[in-house]
């Protein structure tokens, strides 16, 4: 085997290693609801959850105003991939509640991750606000921002998809599959219609899932590409009729995006909103990377030249192997 495939299979190989846990740093999510209030002492409910894996040895940990005393805390719960705190808190008996106080999350620019805040009043007002490793707190408003929401949310969902490395190499693997520009944009666009709808109807409660048994059924849609890309004959159905497997196949991946949008959580007061602005995001990293994608791929196909095709089945037999041990990790899971 030439040098040039070698060095194809070791790349691909190392960023397979390198990006099988990448789907579950999901960001995590500090939820603060105002409960009845206890006479005139202001009470908070504190759910704060957080993915098992971290990427460093430093603790990510929440915060809130000093004049909030600890009354309860439950032990921390693994859930699916996170682990789950809950406090409840008694922030004395300030009249404006959190409203002009800072909450936040410590350990963010350790982790080079994201925190959603949440915080809901007794009053009915909602606010919103991711954090990151530049912006690890939130002050909270005296009235709701509904362009932050949408702003929030359209961020969220662009990071969501761009750091879900099973979502990208489907995607990459349709992009190998159609060889014309009209076949490209209707399978691309099966592939959004498919998982906008499962997004939205579990995202709204319409109906639940098996978490495990969906992402192993997204890595195994992953595997059947791969063998029809491999097929190179044009017999496949794959071949054939890429916008209809495409739209299919984007239902299962519509309901890991839905997984990961309640992880979030929406707010109660724009659930609507949010979900729309997420699967937006959604939308705006998958264009992202499209581009992307075929800029990168047009380059190399003009460096490499007649060795197009041995680097083209190298990139198919590393995805096929690489969803392989996914089907195989998530089969354990759900086991």
């Amino acid at each position: 085997m030439k040098r040039s495939t070698l060095l194809l299979m070791y790349f691909l190989t190392i960023l397979g290693s390198s990006v099988v846990m990448a789907h579950k740093f999901a960001p995590s999510l500090l939820n603060i609801v105002e409960l009845p209030s206890a006479g005139s002492r202001k009470l908070f409910h504190v759910i704060w959850k957080t993915p098992l894996e971290s990427p460093s040895s430093t603790e990510l940990r929440p915060y809130w105003p000093e004049n909030c005393k600890i009354r309860r805390q439950s032990p921390p719960q693994a859930e699916g991939t996170a682990t789950i705190t809950i406090w409840d808190l008694d922030c004395g008996t300030e009249d404006l509640s959190l409203s002009g106080q800072s909450v936040g999350v410590i350990g963010l620019a350790e982790n080079q991750v994201s925190a959603l805040v949440l915080v809901t009043l007794r009053d009915g007002r909602t606010y919103q606000q991711v954090l990151s490793p530049e912006k690890a707190s939130f002050t909270v408003p005296e009235k709701s921002d509904v362009l932050r929401i949408l702003v929030d949310y359209l961020l969220l969902g662009v990071e969501h998809i761009l750091s879900g490395p099973d979502h990208l190499l489907f995607v990459f693997g349709l992009l190998l599959l159609v060889t014309t520009k009209a076949r490209l944009i209707g399978t691309i666009t099966a592939f959004t219609i498919g998982h906008s709808i499962t997004l939205s109807f579990v995202a709204l409660g319409f109906f639940d899932y098996p978490v495990a048994l969906v992402e192993f059924f997204i890595a195994l849609s992953l595997f059947v590409l791969a063998v029809e890309l491999a097929r190179r004959d044009g017999g496949g159905i794959l071949w054939r009729n890429p916008w209809w497997l495409a739209g299919a196949f984007g239902l299962l991946h519509g309901m890991g995006f839905a997984g990961a949008l309640l992880d979030i959580g929406l707010p109660q007061e724009n659930i609507l909103l949010s979900l729309l602005s997420f699967n937006v995001g959604i939308e705006l990293g998958q264009i992202i990377f499209v581009v992307f994608a075929l800029l990168v791929w047009t380059i190399v196909k003009k460096i490499i030249g007649t060795q197009y095709e041995i680097w083209r089945s190298t990139a198919v037999y590393a995805v096929g192997g690489l969803s392989m041990m996914w089907c195989v990790e998530r089969a354990v899971e759900w086991i």
